[in-house]
């Protein structure tokens, strides 16, 4: 089967290979078909070691498709059943599952170091235990999420991460309040989905900061009030809030830098919500007089902060209802063949979210 792979990590491009396996389908796991990815910065910071990944790898995380096989003692799955791929289950037995914060379960990313597919060469691994730039994966059943018959594969497919993300980030996480104010720095599909939370929320003012204008222009198109150039960020603090700082700002860059801009932009007493997954190397700091003098909340967001799979149902229902914008984060489509362009595309901030149909 066709699959696109990363030899080494540090390598800008993918290889579509025709000779790739998958391996390890038996109890507890599925092998689905996928139909759709989207292509997620994270897939990128994997490729270039910003987030740890064995390789040789398939990269995706964010994939929907139908079952076409199942391992011994799964249940709840047929053969045929249409799925989104959730990237982190939860086990529902490790201390966080049984805390009630299931997002934290770290059990699914034990599978990173166990291969998914198999070439001539050796083994290849699949990003966070899946791999979705590829015909065919053989993931753990609690990885496939069953959706809907009316939700389309490449709408199924961003719930699967980045919408999830952003919009439980606002939902979740922080819990906007209506009324407000919110800034959200970087505005790619991830940024746009904490837009949106926001709107859903009731913010009254949503400022969207970016250095793309094509973003910038799109972050008004989902419910920004207003977008600005990171050079402009100061002034609209300044209209805005009196100067006085926004009462909720969103890191989606995943840079200290960017991080430290908003805590500074965030008003005394206010949330600052790291969305962004940086690197271990970058470190964010503040010193001891301003965080306990200001009272900032500083909450990070890991995979939306909530029930994944609740937060999947919500996605559909506020998407049924028109609330949120799906298809519109969708900015460019590709064939896997041209899985190269669709990087290019995100590395120049061209695409909110490409479509790779496989």
């Amino acid at each position: 089967m066709r699959a696109a792979v990363l030899h080494e990590i540090g390598q800008d491009k993918l290889e579509v290979l025709d000779d790739v396996e998958t391996v390890g389908l038996g109890p507890g796991k599925v092998k689905l078909r996928i139909r759709a990815t989207g292509l997620c910065h994270s897939d990128i910071s994997a490729m270039n070691g910003v987030l740890p990944q064995p390789a040789p790898f398939v990269p995706g995380h964010e994939g929907a498709g139908e079952v076409i096989d199942i391992g011994d003692g799964v249940t709840g799955l047929s053969q045929g059943d249409r799925v989104l791929v959730c990237w982190l289950p939860a086990c529902g037995a490790c201390a966080s599952c049984r805390r009630g914060q299931s997002h934290l379960c770290l059990a699914s990313l034990m599978n990173s170091g166990v291969p998914n597919f198999k070439r001539p060469g050796g083994e290849v691994f699949g990003f966070a235990g899946t791999g979705t730039f590829t015909e065919e994966v053989v993931v753990g059943a609690g990885c496939a999420v069953p959706i809907p018959d009316d939700v389309p594969f490449e709408i199924a497919a961003l719930i699967g991460c980045g919408v999830t993300t952003g919009l439980g980030a606002a939902i979740n996480t922080a819990q906007v309040e209506a009324g407000s104010s919110v800034a959200v720095i970087g505005c790619g599909g991830v940024g746009i989905s904490a837009i949106q939370g926001a709107r859903v929320r009731g913010a009254a003012q949503i400022v969207a900061v970016d250095p793309v204008a094509s973003r910038r222009e799109a972050a008004l198109k989902f419910g920004a009030t207003e977008a600005v150039s990171p050079d402009e960020l100061a002034d609209a603090k300044q209209r805005i809030t009196a100067g006085e700082g926004f009462d909720y700002v969103f890191e989606v860059v995943g840079k200290a830098a960017t991080a430290r801009t908003a805590y500074e932009t965030t008003r005394r007493g206010g949330t600052l919500c790291v969305v962004g997954a940086g690197a271990m190397d970058d470190h964010f700091q503040v010193n001891m007089f301003e965080l306990f003098f200001d009272e900032k909340r500083i909450l990070p967001s890991m995979y939306g902060g909530g029930d994944v799979l609740r937060s999947y149902e919500r996605a559909i229902a506020l998407w049924r209802a028109g609330r949120i914008d799906l298809a519109g984060l969708i900015t460019h489509r590709v064939r896997l063949d041209s899985i190269n362009d669709a990087l290019d595309q995100m590395r120049t901030g061209e695409a909110l979210r490409t479509c790779i149909e496989i």
